[in-house]
């Protein structure tokens, strides 16, 4: 199998991440902080070293604040759940994912909050004017999607960051698509929360995610539950990083994350990212000569991920992902991709979507020009 899915679930990991894994679960494969057992202090120790990774990834200053949770999802709905409060307006971009929006929607739903979408330009880029613009007396926040899922593009951070700062508003980040691919530094930045998720360009397992939040973000606990300490107080605790989490965590995905990590880091995110898009660009080269083919906000490799949008005239997106998987085994994602408003944006959303192709660092050259010539192939049949 070719695959270029990793916009979806980054694929083959590490071999140090699978090593990892079953070694760490084998011996130490017990409960957290739950107990005084030389087993349950290492594992404790090395979820404790996975927040400090994270942390200093991220430029944080406090790995408790660091928590885990399933995925940039679930962390991205407690967050915004738990900061929303009655009467809020909140600003968001027409790039978010599904992450974003659901949580919004139902807030907005609900009679909570009032919610303005940001569009986007041709070339898949915000202009932070628009979210100064688009601020009332009532705004609260400002929640971005650091890079898009469907078109790769990199929004300007620390633009809308500053923006934030000025008004006093919070700067939520999702990081799904761009944590270990594209440096994020929270402070430099102007942000105070970010999500992220572990089975991306971090290398690890599905299952696991988190966020950072900042001090003096007055974030509400959403969930309650068991967390080993202070077992006979009646309410959750306060402090962080209990405030966002409870019960047990997945020891086997904060393993392989923390395997991650420092893979990533080993490895170099700038080096990893530049070999990425050289590949990226290859791809989007060759295929925007192919007859009958378009592409999306692909005109650049300049502040972007590496995740191509096409379409091939005459077919439905899915029937050309049928084929690339059926004839010549290659796996992408094809449909609106859990974004419908960068569909919205792109005036793909009544040909159903895109045809992702999105490239990893385990991605070759020769897995580029398989997948031009399968494009070229299926271009060439009579419509």
């Amino acid at each position: 199998m070719i695959y270029l899915d990793n916009s979806a679930t980054s694929f083959p990991k590490p071999d140090v991440v699978y090593d990892f894994m079953n070694s760490f679960y084998r011996s130490r494969g017990v409960s957290p902080g739950r107990s005084g057992f030389d087993a349950a202090i290492e594992t404790e120790e090395m979820v404790q070293e996975t927040r400090i990774l994270l942390t200093e990834l991220f430029n944080g200053d406090d790995p408790n604040r660091l928590t885990f949770s399933y995925n940039a999802s679930d962390s991205l709905n407690m967050i915004l759940q738990g900061l929303a409060r009655q009467g809020d307006h909140v600003i968001t971009t027409m790039l978010e994912h599904n992450s974003v929006l659901r949580p919004l929607f139902h807030l907005s739903q609900d009679g909570v909050i009032e919610v303005t979408h940001i569009p986007f330009d041709g070339r898949g880029y915000v202009n932070p004017d628009d979210f100064r613009k688009a601020i009332r007396k009532n705004t609260s926040m400002m929640v971005v999607n650091h890079c898009s899922n469907v078109i790769g593009t990199v929004q300007p951070l620390a633009e809308i960051g500053a923006i934030c700062k000025e008004h006093g508003l919070l700067f939520i980040v999702d990081a799904s698509q761009s944590a270990g691919a594209i440096p994020i530094d929270m402070k430099a930045m102007g942000i105070d929360v970010v999500t992220f998720t572990g089975h991306k360009c971090l290398m690890g397992p599905t299952g696991i995610g988190g966020s950072y939040v900042m001090e003096g973000v007055p974030v509400k606990g959403t969930r309650f539950g068991g967390t080993g300490v202070r077992s006979a107080q009646k309410t959750h605790l306060e402090e962080f990083p209990y405030r966002l989490e409870c019960g047990t965590l997945n020891l086997l995905g904060v393993a392989g994350l923390n395997a991650g990590v420092k893979w990533v880091k080993e490895n170099g995110i700038e080096t990893l990212h530049t070999k990425e898009i050289q590949l990226w660009d290859r791809l989007r080269r060759r295929i925007q000569e192919i007859d009958h083919v378009i592409t999306y906000c692909a005109e650049s490799p300049e502040n972007r991920n590496p995740v191509l949008s096409l379409n091939v005239g005459g077919f439905e997106s899915g029937d050309v992902g049928t084929m690339l998987d059926v004839d010549y085994n290659i796996a992408c994602r094809t449909g609106l991709q859990c974004a419908p408003l960068v569909h919205e944006g792109l005036g793909t959303t009544e040909i159903h979507g895109t045809v992702r192709l999105s490239l990893g660092p385990f991605n070759e050259e020769s897995h580029v020009d398989a997948a031009v010539k399968a494009i070229t192939e299926i271009a060439s049949i009579k419509r």
